[in-house]
């Protein structure tokens, strides 16, 4: 586990580290030069290098006792810590071919940063300087120690590779750096007449009699310049190549990019054959080219498409823009007329790029601007019908305030009819205006009106009533509907009532009164007929029987104190119901002498009828009289 990985690691760290051996045999040698050795010890450092299971590196903080799997910017060399401040990082494809990646903003390329060659320019300057030379030992144990020898014994630096970062530089009292400043300070200039190429004694020969060379006293300081001075004009020269060949790489591809004849398509061979000759071509190896020259297809490719796009929106804008501008163009203009009239449109004739739009997006686009014809279309019909519509409703509106302002001149009531009002109504404006148009016609306008106004008369009846009772009027028989209408006006709630409903109201009161009239009058001659048939029932019942040929005087006197006689108070009435009497007595005493007569003729016969029916008949002219 990563806990027992740790656990080992750490003993093994603890246990003491020994010099390289080429170290300890050039100091065990004897040396008249060696001035004094003496111990440094070394701090031990809190986070150390270890090695997990699966082969993955680790670091674990033996004071925090973390471990992690980054490397830490203790344990991180200079150069290390210039290329962690870059975003850009390195990868590779899926063939091999490097990429760059950067962390903070996510983009990635195929071509090598700027930053990072700048960080690699540092990191080279600081080998050329020395800086990162001296002792850098981070993974030393305790106990370890910085032996000091003789400049005869001191060399550039050793680079044992028994531990990762174990590098130990010996040099007598002074660092390599400063043998490097003091030789590059007095002899550096004078090596450049040999060259890189030449040996030691070679430059040796070269050299030897300039004054500038016995800067250096020592036979050893002066091999060690030369060496030094060799590995930094190897470095340099190095780095000018890269950076030659970087240069040429980069023109050759803004080269590629920027040439008129290059596209998305152009093959490799073809392009060799165009720009073989040429020296931006030539100078960058074939194989650097070809990948350069992908690099430039897939920008091409890019851009190609970022501009076909570009110039396909730019067309569609432009053709909407010229078929805006063509009033000829309407929503029932075909396709091939839209392309008679685009030919004769100089903005469209002038524009090569319009000519040559695809087809299919031109066609398009008309339909779109066709489609957008007839929404503006439909719309404007939308438009005519609302304001139709609006048009229509104020000559309701307006019919109805005419309709209004005959109620209020009272010519138009409930009991108006459409006949009488047709005259008036057919000579005014608003009433013309309502011809033709679809809807509720004036006719039916009036009705509803007349309609609603009777809708309103059991209302205004309540107050009508109202009035009526507070004014202690009431409507008789023999009351005008000019003495109620005068009534009605002095409250100040008759403002609002409907003349045709006072109207109605006063013929119902009528009604009701007649009705009331009729009834008191039926009531009197009911009255009167009881007196009535009390008064015969007195002359019928009178004793002795009143005979046809009796007077009215007689009678009179018999029965004027009599009530029923009195019952009677027209004379003329009571000598009116006397006669009747006698015409009735007449009519029974003729009966009874027919009867008789008929009887005389057929008496056995007759007597046996009697005997059967004179008593369920109750005959005989005691029983008429009565």
């Amino acid at each position: 586990t990563l806990a027992e990985d740790c656990s080992k690691e750490k003993q093994n760290s603890e246990a003491t580290l020994s010099p390289p051996p080429g170290v300890r045999r050039e100091l065990n040698a004897p040396s008249s030069g060696l001035k004094s050795i003496y111990s440094v010890p070394l701090q031990k450092p809190a986070w150390s290098e270890h090695r997990a299971p699966d082969g993955r590196v680790y670091y674990y903080n033996s004071e925090t006792k973390q471990s992690s799997w980054e490397k830490p910017d203790e344990l991180k060399s200079k150069a290390e810590l210039l290329l962690s401040r870059c975003p850009w990082r390195e990868y590779r494809s899926e063939t091999g071919k490097p990429y760059y990646y950067n962390t903070q903003t996510k983009e990635s390329r195929w071509t090598r940063p700027r930053e990072l060659d700048d960080i690699e320019g540092e990191r080279l300057q600081l080998l050329a300087s020395g800086s990162v030379s001296g002792v850098e030992w981070p993974l030393l144990s305790p106990g370890i120690s910085i032996i000091t020898c003789d400049p005869a014994f001191c060399f550039p630096s050793i680079d044992q590779g028994g531990r990762r970062g174990f590098r130990v530089s010996f040099c007598g009292g002074r660092s390599l750096r400063e043998v490097g400043n003091k030789a590059e300070g007095k002899s550096m200039v004078l090596f450049t007449k040999t060259g890189t190429s030449a040996s030691w004694e070679q430059a040796m020969k070269l050299i030897n009699s300039d004054p500038r060379f016995s800067a250096l006293p020592k036979l050893s300081e002066k091999k060690q310049a030369f060496n030094a001075y060799k590995a930094q004009r190897d470095k340099e020269e190095k780095e000018e190549t890269r950076l030659r060949a970087k240069e040429a790489k980069e023109e050759l591809q803004r080269f590629l990019e920027q040439h008129n004849k290059m596209n998305s398509t152009t093959r490799y061979r073809k392009a060799e054959q165009m720009f073989g000759e040429l020296e931006v071509w030539a100078v960058v190896p074939e194989r650097d080219r070809k990948e350069i020259y992908d690099d430039v297809l897939f920008f091409l490719a890019k851009k190609e498409k970022e501009h076909a796009k570009q110039l396909r929106k730019r067309n569609i804008q432009a053709l909407k823009s010229i078929l805006d501008s063509m009033s000829r163009v309407s929503f029932q203009t075909t396709w091939s007329e839209a392309q008679q009239y685009l030919m004769d449109n100089p903005s469209f004739a002038e524009d090569e790029d319009l000519q040559n739009m695809d087809k299919e997006d031109a066609l398009i686009c008309f339909e779109e601007h066709i489609r957008t014809l007839e929404r503006e279309e439909e719309e404007e019909r939308e438009r005519g019908r609302l304001r139709e519509r609006r048009q229509q409703r104020k000559n309701r509106e307006a019919f109805q305030a005419f309709l209004d302002e005959l109620h209020e001149n009272g010519r138009l009531h409930s009991m108006s009819t459409w006949m009488e009002l047709y005259p008036s109504l057919s000579t005014d404006r608003r009433f013309a205006n309502m011809l033709g148009q679809p809807g509720s016609t004036p006719l039916d306008l009036f009705k509803f009106y007349v309609e609603d106004l009777k809708a309103r008369f059991h209302d205004e009846k309540k107050i009508i009533k109202d009035i009526l009772k507070d004014r202690s009027f009431g409507v008789e028989v023999n009351t005008t509907f000019e003495d109620f209408a005068h009534i009605i006006s002095f409250d100040k709630r008759a403002a609002t009532l409907d003349a045709g409903n006072i109207k109605l109201t006063f013929n119902s009161l009528l009604e009701k009164a007649e009705a009331r009239e009729r009834e008191r009058e039926k009531e009197e001659t009911r009255k009167m007929r009881r007196k009535e048939a009390a008064f015969k029932s007195m002359l019928r019942q009178a004793a002795p029987p009143l005979e046809p040929s009796t007077a009215w005087d007689e009678v009179r006197e018999r029965f004027v104190n009599n009530i029923a006689f009195e019952q009677i108070t027209l004379e003329s009435e009571r000598i009116r119901l006397f006669r009747e009497f006698l015409q009735v007595l007449e009519t029974e005493c003729q009966h009874f002498h027919a009867k008789a007569k008929k009887h005389t003729k057929k008496p056995k016969k007759h007597h046996r009828k009697r005997s059967a029916s004179v008593r369920p008949q109750g005959g005989g002219p005691g029983w008429s009289r009565e």
